[in-house]
C-alpha cells in the first residue's frame, strides 16, 4: 500500500502523543524524544527513498554510504538544538538522545517487518531489536553525550559538533558493512552489544561510587 507508511506513523504517534499530558514530567521528556526519533525515522525514509532512486536502486552502496550520513544528521538535529537551548546536562542529554535512537529504530523496524512479512523470522527480530535498533541508539546518545562537553568549551563548537556526528556516522557505516557481508555479519551483529554493554557497567559503577560516596558524607 502506497500510504501504509504514514498510515504506520500515525497509528504508532497518536497513542504516545494523546498519553503525554498523563504521563509524569520526569518520564514525559523520554517520551518526547522517542516520538521526535519516529518523526525523524519517517522524514529519513522519505529523503533515502529519493537518493536511493537517484543511484538508481544501488542498495548495498547507498546504506552503507549514504544512509549512514543521513540518518545520524537528521537524529543529530534534535540533539543539538536540546543541548544549546535547553539544557547540557549530560545525564539528560543521554537518556533524550538514546531515546530519541530508539524511536528512530522502532519505526524502522515496524515498518520494515510490515512490508516483509513473508521473509520475516525469530532470527530477524533479535538481531534487529537486539543488534539495529541498539546501534540508532548507541549513535545518538555518543553524540548526546559528547555534546555536554561541547557546550562547555565554545571553542570546541564547529570541530567538535563536526567530530561527534563524523563519529556516529563511521559507526553507523561500519556496522551496515559488516551486517551485509557473508563472512563478517556475525561481528556486525554483536558489535552494538559489545558496545552497550562496557557502557552500562561504567554507568553502574559510577552510580554506586556517587550514591556511596554520598552515605559517607552522611555517615561524618
Amino acid at each position: 500500500m502506497e500510504n501504509m507508511i504514514y498510515i504506520l506513523y500515525i497509528c504508532m504517534v497518536a497513542p504516545l502523543l494523546l498519553s503525554l499530558p498523563l504521563i509524569q514530567k520526569k518520564s514525559r521528556s523520554v517520551m518526547v524524544f522517542i516520538l521526535i526519533g519516529i518523526s525523524a525515522a519517517l522524514f529519513v525514509s522519505e529523503i533515502n527513498g529519493l537518493l536511493l532512486r537517484i543511484m538508481d536502486y544501488d542498495t548495498p552502496y547507498v546504506t552503507t554510504t549514504i544512509t549512514p550520513a543521513t540518518e545520524e544528521i537528521i537524529k543529530a538535529i534534535p540533539i543539538l538544538i536540546y543541548a544549546f537551548v535547553i539544557t547540557d546536562n549530560r545525564n539528560k542529554l543521554l537518556g533524550s538522545s538514546f531515546a530519541l535512537g530508539i524511536g528512530f529504530a522502532l519505526f524502522e523496524n515496524t515498518y520494515i517487518l510490515i512490508n516483509s512479512m513473508e521473509s520475516i523470522s525469530i532470527e530477524w527480530a533479535i538481531v534487529r531489536g537486539f543488534s539495529t535498533a541498539l546501534m540508532h541508539g548507541i549513535c545518538t546518545a555518543a553524540v548526546g553525550y559528547g555534546m555536554s562537553f561541547v557546550k562547555k568549551r565554545k571553542k570546541l563548537f564547529y570541530c567538535g559538533t563536526f567530530s561527534l556526528l563524523m563519529m556516529a556516522i563511521i559507526y553507523h557505516g561500519i556496522f551496515n558493512m559488516l551486517v551485509q557481508s557473508e563472512d563478517l555479519k556475525y561481528f556486525g551483529f554483536i558489535l552494538p552489544l559489545a558496545t552497550y554493554i562496557p557502557i552500562v557497567i561504567a554507568l553502574i559503577v559510577r552510580y554506586m561510587k556517587r550514591k556511596k560516596a554520598e552515605q559517607e558524607a552522611k555517615a561524618v
